[in-house]
């Protein structure tokens, strides 16, 4: 079968399972008219969504992705179908020895047993896109080979393909595509998604978190070996622990297991609101307790950067939150998101800050989440117009991770306290960064330029005020799209009346002389066949290539 052949046959089966499940709300946003139920309020009262989430599993690696980014959002997803999406897992069937040991060869250009001294043929773990082996350096390091499975890469660059034209097709088309911006997200899932493949990320990553953490000798993070990584085959160091599971709380002290979940909020913390970078996957699979007691993180290779002035604001949001300071929360969820044409900023502001007084009256209790806070202000900012940047989602995602694995080793914790806890450290880390010789340097450079810069400018402006040569430009008349469409416009009329003129010499031909045959029969069928095709064409092109007018956003803080 060829390659062309092939990439229909898997857009007609993504096609499929979206028409399936056209009629389920997923994919198509929420019943703006209600308020659905926060996740972990749901009951799922059918098998429909776990239907769904296998019927996702087995169309491969990408959609398995997708099913874990999409239990972020619960702008598009249903609360149902959200908590089984939570669910998602990626274990898959373990690769054969063979392919693992030519990807191996392939990705270090020699033997395995020259790299290697020690190599197990069975894998640590498998998942959708990569499975794990043990090994030993002919140093003795005892280290994890994270191997990329045989095909995933271009499987999964297909996949991101066929999303993207089906994204861009809604969004052109559909009010709902306008209004959510199917294409934007798709674009940041494919940024992550491909960035997961490639390993010599994730090395970094593996190197700027433990260089990040060190201030936490409970968190413990595999270093990668540099001179054996590459794209597709991740060699670090190997973590002997124990998997978090049911069971590992009883292995425990308590004072050590809140004293390792004290750790691993504080050190996300100040990795999201002080560094700038979310790792949005830390569920249990992702962590091991070490045979010394520690917290090992495994696996970092979604990780999402953070541009500063977000942060501040992802920060301020989170601070006020915690405070219960819903109007303030509000603001700056608004002025991180865009502000859609229908945008009810009444009703943002009241149900809102009616969610956030609810969070902080029920501070303390085992069901109190900041995680849920964030995902809900997502929900809330959906239905009323307001689209929320994803490391807002993300955010919350991380933060549910972070409470499950408090829940799982240290139930009685106060996540909440701890958070407000650590609030000031952040606050003065982050001004200890802004008032660094680094950024003082920065902003020097900024000031030398506007004070260069000043005396030339401001003679201009005098000189053009002088010689009464300064002229104001409004644009608007000259902008190509309003020129363009202007022009359609005239064509469109020239052409009707060019088909209302063939019509009307038709109907005279036809008319003929007398009792006779017409002469002319042939010429007026003729003139009225083309101006039937020129008509049908005027129809087409109006439906087909005719596009709404972009509806207004704004982004940014009110004004």
């Amino acid at each position: 079968m060829s390659a062309q052949v092939q990439s229909l046959a898997r857009t007609g089966r993504i096609l499929r399972f979206l028409m399936r499940y056209r009629s389920t709300g997923v994919f198509t946003g929420l019943d703006l008219r209600s308020s659905a139920a926060p996740v972990g309020d749901v009951e799922v009262v059918d098998n429909r969504p776990e239907q769904f989430v296998s019927d996702l599993e087995s169309l491969g690696p990408t959609f398995i992705k997708l099913g874990q980014a999409l239990s972020t959002r619960p702008d598009l997803v249903p609360p149902a179908y959200q908590a089984a999406l939570a669910r998602t897992r990626s274990h898959a069937t373990p690769v054969e020895w063979d392919a693992i040991r030519t990807q191996v060869e392939t990705a270090l250009e020699q033997p395995i047993d020259q790299a290697f001294a020690w190599f197990d043929r069975a894998p640590l773990g498998a998942a959708s896109l990569a499975q794990v082996h043990r090994a030993r350096l002919h140093d003795g390091r005892s280290v994890a080979v994270k191997v990329q499975r045989p095909g995933v890469g271009e499987e999964v660059r297909q996949d991101l393909a066929v999303l993207d034209s089906i994204a861009t097709g809604v969004d052109h088309t559909t009010g709902l595509g306008q209004r959510v911006r199917f294409s934007d997200w798709v674009h940041e899932f494919r940024k992550a998604l491909t960035g997961e493949l490639d390993y010599c990320l994730e090395a970094a990553n593996l190197e700027r978190f433990a260089e990040h953490l060190s201030s936490y000798p409970d968190l413990v993070i595999p270093r990668p070996v540099w001179p054996m990584t590459r794209p597709r085959l991740l060699v670090m160091d190997l973590i002997a622990g124990d998997p978090l599971d049911g069971n590992v709380r009883l292995r425990m002290p308590p004072e050590s297991a809140e004293r390792l979940c004290e750790s691993l909020l504080r050190g996300y913390l100040d990795q999201m609101f002080v560094h700038g970078e979310i790792h949005a996957d830390p569920h249990p699979g992702n962590l091991l307790i070490t045979d010394d007691g520690r917290l090992a993180i495994i696996d970092l290779g979604m990780v999402v950067h953070v541009p500063p002035r977000q942060r501040t604001r992802l920060l301020k949001l989170m601070f006020s939150a915690v405070e219960g300071r819903g109007d303030d929360a509000a603001d700056e969820v608004i002025a991180l998101g865009t502000r859609l044409e229908n945008f009810d900023e009444e009703r943002y502001l009241r149900e809102s800050g009616q969610l956030i007084a609810r969070y902080a009256a029920h501070a303390g209790r085992q069901d109190h989440s900041e995680g849920r806070l964030m995902l809900e202000l997502t929900r809330i900012g959906a239905i009323c117009g307001l689209r929320t940047p994803p490391e807002l989602s993300l955010l919350g995602r991380t933060l549910l991770h972070l409470e499950g694995v408090c829940r799982m080793l240290a139930p009685m914790l106060n996540v909440q306290r701890v958070i407000e806890d650590h609030m000031p450290r952040i606050i003065a880390a982050q001004m200890r960064r802004s008032t660094s010789m680094q950024a003082l340097a920065v902003e020097a450079v900024e000031l030398q330029g506007l004070v260069l810069d000043a005396p030339r400018k401001i003679s201009s402006v005098l000189s053009l005020l002088a010689e009464n040569r300064m002229q104001v430009r409004i644009t608007g008349l000259q902008e190509s799209r309003l020129m363009e469409n202007l022009q359609k416009i005239a064509n469109r009329i020239a052409a009707g009346v060019v088909v209302a003129a063939l019509i009307l010499a038709s109907a005279m031909l036809l008319r003929g002389s007398g009792d006779g045959a017409n002469r002319y029969e042939w010429l007026a069928l003729v003139l009225f066949l083309v101006a039937t095709a020129l008509g049908l064409g005027l129809v087409f092109s109006a439906l087909l290539r005719d596009r709404k007018a972009k509806p207004r956003e704004e982004r940014g803080p009110r004004t």
